[in-house]
C-alpha cells in the first residue's frame, strides 16, 4: 500500500484537480502538500502512483489527473468530510417541510440538486398495491362525475368519470359511504373480485357507477406511481467537464428518461447503510462510466423504504456533497415518518 508521503501527495493532486480541473504538475503539488520534497522526488513518487494506476497523465500536458482508481482511494480512505454546520441544517429541514409525501419527494430531488449543482434523485417508497384510504365524489355536469382518491400516504389523485346517467348528491355520497365504510384500506384489486355479489345491498342502478369507480381508482394510483424522481439533470450541462461530452451526456439523460437501469442501481443501494458511492465503471451501467453516484437510504418508522442521490461528475467535491446527501436522507426519513 502507499506510505505516508504518497498518501499525502495523492490527497493533494485529487483535491487540486477537483477545484481546477487542471492537470496538476510538481509545482502546485510541492506548494499546497506542505511537503519540503525537491521535485525530482515528487516526480518519482507520481510514476508509481501512476504505475500502481491511481494516476493518470494525460497527453497534451506534464501534469497528472486522478484516475478512478484514485478517486475511491481518496473517499475511501484521504477524504475527510465535513458535516453540514446548524445553520445549513435548519435551512434543510425549512425546505423539507411538507403535509404531503410526494411534494416531500419532489422536494427532496430539487434541494439535492439545488445545493449540489448536478442532478438530484429519488427512488419513492414502493406500494404494495393500488390501495385507497377514501374516496369522494364530485358532480361536475349531468353525466360527469369527479372522483377523488386518497391514498395512505395522503396522495390526493383525481380521475373523471363519464356516467351512463346523471346521478343526485345524495346518491354519490351514499355510493361513497359503502366503498368507505366496506373497502378502505383495501387494494383495488382486491376489491374488484367482491364487489358484484356485495353490491346486492345497493341500488342495482349504482353498480355501474362504483364499478367504474374502482376501475379508475386503481388505474390513477398505479400511474402515478413514478419509482424514481429527477430533477436538475439539465444542470450537468453547466459541469465544464460533462458539456464538452455531449456523447455521453445524451446517453446519461436517456437513462434519466428510461430510469429502470438507474433505479436497479439505486434499490442496489438502498440495501447497504450509510452512504455509498460509485465512482464510474462501478456502477456496473456503462452509460454512467464518465460520472460518480453519491447515494443515501431514507427510512419511514425505522424501515428503508427508498433512495435519495446525487448523480455528477467524478470530478466533484465529495467532501461537501456527501454529507448534502446523509442529512437530506435523515431529515426526509424524519418528515415521512410524521405522516
Amino acid at each position: 500500500m502507499l506510505n505516508q508521503r504518497a498518501k499525502i501527495l495523492l490527497k493533494t493532486l485529487v483535491e487540486r484537480y477537483i477545484t481546477e480541473g487542471q492537470p496538476v504538475g510538481s509545482r502546485s503539488l510541492s506548494k499546497f502538500s506542505g511537503l519540503d520534497l525537491s521535485p525530482a522526488t515528487i516526480r518519482n513518487v507520481m510514476a508509481d502512483l501512476e504505475e500502481m494506476g491511481f494516476v493518470a497523465s494525460p497527453h497534451t500536458s506534464a501534469g497528472r489527473i486522478p484516475t478512478h482508481r484514485g478517486y475511491r482511494f481518496f473517499v475511501d480512505t484521504l477524504l475527510v468530510v465535513k458535516p453540514l454546520d446548524l445553520i445549513e441544517i435548519h435551512q434543510l429541514e425549512d425546505q423539507l417541510y411538507s403535509n404531503n409525501p410526494s411534494r416531500l419527494i419532489n422536494s427532496a430531488s430539487k434541494l439535492l440538486s439545488e445545493l449540489t449543482r448536478f442532478a438530484g434523485v429519488v427512488v419513492t417508497p414502493k406500494r404494495s398495491s393500488a390501495i385507497f384510504r377514501y374516496i369522494e365524489f364530485m358532480t361536475l355536469s349531468e353525466k360527469r362525475i369527479l372522483l377523488i382518491i386518497v391514498t395512505p400516504e395522503g396522495d390526493v389523485q383525481n380521475r373523471v368519470l363519464f356516467t351512463d346517467r346523471t346521478y343526485s348528491q345524495t346518491e354519490l355520497i351514499e355510493a361513497a359511504n359503502f366503498i368507505n365504510q366496506n373497502y378502505a384500506g383495501r387494494a383495488f384489486d382486491e376489491i374488484r373480485s367482491r364487489l358484484q355479489s356485495e353490491l346486492k345491498q345497493l341500488h342495482h342502478d349504482m353498480t355501474n357507477l362504483m364499478t367504474a369507480a374502482i376501475e379508475a381508482g386503481g388505474e390513477a394510483i398505479r400511474e402515478n406511481d413514478d419509482t424514481v424522481v429527477v430533477a436538475g439533470e439539465r444542470k450537468l450541462l453547466d459541469v465544464h467537464d460533462l458539456a464538452s461530452n455531449m456523447t455521453s451526456l445524451k446517453k446519461l439523460f436517456d437513462l434519466f428518461e428510461r430510469k429502470t437501469v438507474l433505479l436497479q442501481l439505486l434499490e442496489f443501494s438502498g440495501k447497504a447503510e450509510g452512504v455509498q458511492i460509485f465512482i464510474g465503471g462501478e456502477s456496473g451501467v456503462v452509460t454512467l462510466d464518465e460520472f460518480s453516484v453519491v447515494t443515501a437510504p431514507y427510512e419511514v418508522e425505522g424501515k428503508v423504504v427508498g433512495t435519495v442521490g446525487v448523480v455528477g461528475p467524478t470530478r466533484m467535491a465529495y467532501e461537501r456533497v456527501i454529507p448534502i446527501v446523509d442529512a437530506t436522507a435523515r431529515l426526509l426519513s424524519s418528515a415521512l415518518s410524521q405522516h
